[in-house]
């Protein structure tokens, strides 16, 4: 298995993953469904996103994506799905694991993600994925300017424990 930069080609694939409209919403924020393959392959237009896929050979698994604030010194995990037909198989688990891991090594010690309320399954992969939430009064100030109250997390890294008991940023709002 390999995580690799998302190419042209994954678009199509990628739209297909999502199995309704409610999963949709919770995947990547949109009533869209289908989801057009446009609308990915759009979102990796902007220069701080860097879309990436989990495969195995040229079986594509998995599709996540990386926002970078160089600005605040942060990044956050976005946009994760796994291919509906193998999931529950830990490779959700393994494609934040190895987000996480070139977000550090891109040199930056923050590095959160949000779960959308009602998604416990993701939230569980996140948590057994080195993830922990953020403090509670700071998830409430992040939430105040978005669409629902999302679950912050935080990953846990040895950059990220390096500046525990420090205050941060909030992420950058998508």
């Amino acid at each position: 298995m390999e995580l690799r930069p998302a190419a042209p080609a994954d678009a199509a694939p990628v739209a297909a993953w999502p199995t309704s409209s409610a999963e949709a919403v919770m995947w990547c924020g949109r009533s869209e469904f289908p989801v057009a393959e446009q609308t990915i392959s759009g979102w990796w237009q902007d220069d701080d996103v860097q879309a990436h896929v989990l495969v195995d050979g040229e079986k594509l698994l998995a599709y996540g994506e990386l926002w970078f604030d160089a600005e605040e010194n942060e990044v956050e995990l976005a946009r994760l799905v796994v291919d509906p037909d193998i999931r529950g198989q830990g490779l959700g688990r393994e494609l934040v694991r190895r987000l996480l891991a070139r977000a550090v090594e891109a040199g930056f010690d923050d590095v959160f993600m949000r779960v959308h309320p009602g998604n416990d399954r993701a939230l569980r992969c996140y948590l057994g994925a080195g993830f922990e939430p953020v403090d509670p009064g700071l998830a409430d100030d992040w939430n105040a300017a978005q669409p629902v109250n999302y679950t912050w997390l935080r990953g846990v890294s040895a950059a990220a424990d390096d500046h525990a008991g420090q205050s941060v940023t909030r992420p950058s709002a998508r």
